[in-house]
């Protein structure tokens, strides 16, 4: 570090203990689950029951247009709750329950029915699905902003809740090839239906672990203006679209939207692509090798991302959250590039070459966000008088979930562009082969780099972040 850049050790009472910390990581344990299975056994719905990829991206794509409403609403809900149990637990836990169940039904599809059918039934199930996600989710992002005040004590809890929702990816590049399981299932829409059963009791079961176990550090007096019923709705509705447009005029918590979007939506944009690349280009169309290749290569990525995550956690510590960005994201933008060399038919094994490398990419970006956006929301205090870690938490994840509606979207789309027809089997068109390749390597690269360039400008350095706090302490106490 930098002589010029002051160093502020961590006190005692800020550190939160190693325990409530993996308490917290359980919330991003479903957190991650639930987005993995849904996004990755979408697939089933092109492969199992033949509807058109880019009808599949649309139904990935439209729920999460609602949220653009629900999540910023069910972060004022929580910012402005007043129960004995807090602002953030009663939330947690019912829309923990409500989430797992409903993704459980969500894939009871029976067979034999229309494509017309299937879009409509499962969009109006994936609406259902994500409101309740949003129950459980917005209020546990928002309750880990507050967990504890001290910067590097901010990294280290989003560090283990990142490593801890790491784990779904160990076993969620394999959803395909357990649906495919011939000695269980009949065919793969059956593997899908039990699949969903499993994830969404353990979901439930899992998810209600922070409302039960976590306690919320700061206390809010109910503000009179904002926080009665007895104001009505108008006036709910007035604080509601002040607190909104207030949170989206914020220029550093809108460097990291727009750095998140870009990460986060490169990498899923061309996630579908690298499994048609790795089945169709590697292994000539043979769904079950490539599949299987497939969740080879997801694993270690996995398994990668536990080291990333401890190691610029580390860095960020060192170094500042602004410089660990730039080398995770660096990192990634290496292993992108890789991949053109490594996904090779002559020497398949190569595909999991660029695993470790990609892992600096989501497990970087992950870790220093959320550090980061608890900074912003003290930030804000300090010019607005008002907390709002609920509406912080809900625009922030609002930009994640549209960053991969849209890649779930124009991923069908790209892919017919391509040429791709699934009826060809193993004989897709050279060309179509050629553009697959081009999308799954040089699509996630520029949106990195313009990523870096966004978090080049980012203001809130440790010392300011120390500043902050003491301002802070001063006005309302510790």
């Amino acid at each position: 570090m930098s002589p010029r850049q002051p160093h502020f050790q961590t006190a005692p009472e800020d550190r939160i203990s190693f325990p409530l910390k993996l308490v917290y990581g359980a919330g991003a344990m479903v957190n991650n689950l639930l987005a993995a299975a849904i996004g990755g056994m979408s697939i089933v719905l092109n492969l199992g029951f033949g509807m058109n990829p880019a009808l599949v991206g649309l139904l990935g794509a439209l729920p999460r247009l609602t949220d653009a409403l629900t999540d910023p609403m069910m972060g004022y809900i929580s910012d402005h709750t007043r129960s004995r149990w807090g602002r953030r637990r009663p939330y947690i836990f019912v829309g923990a329950l409500a989430a797992g169940l409903i993704f459980a039904l969500l894939w009871q599809l029976p067979e034999g029915r229309s494509e017309s059918f299937y879009f409509w039934v499962f969009l109006a199930g994936s609406i259902v699905f994500y409101l309740a996600y949003t129950v459980f989710a917005t209020p546990w992002v928002a309750l880990g902003y507050e967990l504890t005040p001290d910067y590097h004590e901010r990294t280290r809890l989003m560090g283990v809740q990142n490593f801890i929702g790491q784990i779904p990816y160990l076993v969620s590049p394999w959803f395909l090839a357990v649906m495919q399981y011939e000695p269980f299932f009949k065919d793969m829409a059956e593997g899908a239906s039990w699949l969903a059963i499993g994830v969404g009791v353990f979901a439930a079961a899992v998810g209600v672990l922070p409302a039960l176990y976590l306690r919320e550090r700061v206390r809010i007096e109910a503000n009179p203006a904002v926080a009665q019923v007895s104001v009505g709705l108008v006036e709910n509705l007035k604080s509601f679209i002040k607190g909104f447009l207030t949170t989206l005029r914020f220029a550093p918590f809108l460097k990291l939207c727009a750095a998140t979007f870009l990460v986060f939506n490169g990498f899923m944009l061309i996630s579908s692509f690298q499994t048609y690349v790795i089945i169709y280009y590697v292994f000539a169309g043979d769904t079950k090798v490539g599949a299987e290749y497939a969740g080879y290569s997801g694993t270690v990525s996995a398994f990668s991302t536990f080291l990333v995550i401890s190691f610029i956690t580390w860095l960020a510590t060192r170094i500042g959250k602004r410089r660990a960005f730039f080398v995770s994201t660096g990192i990634s933008i290496v292993g992108y590039a890789v991949k053109w060399l490594c996904y090779d038919p002559a020497h398949p094994w190569l595909v999991v070459l660029p695993a470790p490398l990609l892992a600096f990419g989501l497990g970087g970006l992950f870790t220093l966000m959320g550090s980061m956006i608890a900074d912003v929301v003290d930030a804000d205090e300090v010019q607005t008088h008002q907390r709002r870690e609920g509406m912080y938490g809900a625009i922030f994840w609002w930009v994640v979930k549209l960053g991969m509606a849209a890649a779930l979207a124009a991923g069908g789309f790209l892919l017919n562009a391509t040429g791709f027809d699934v009826a060809l089997g193993g004989a897709q068109a050279p060309e179509t082969l050629f553009l697959m390749r081009i999308f799954d390597v040089s699509l996630p690269i520029v949106a990195s780099v313009v990523a870096i360039w966004t978090i080049a400008a980012y203001p809130i350095t440790e010392a300011r972040a120390h500043e902050t706090r003491q301002a802070l302490e001063a006005r309302r106490g510790a």
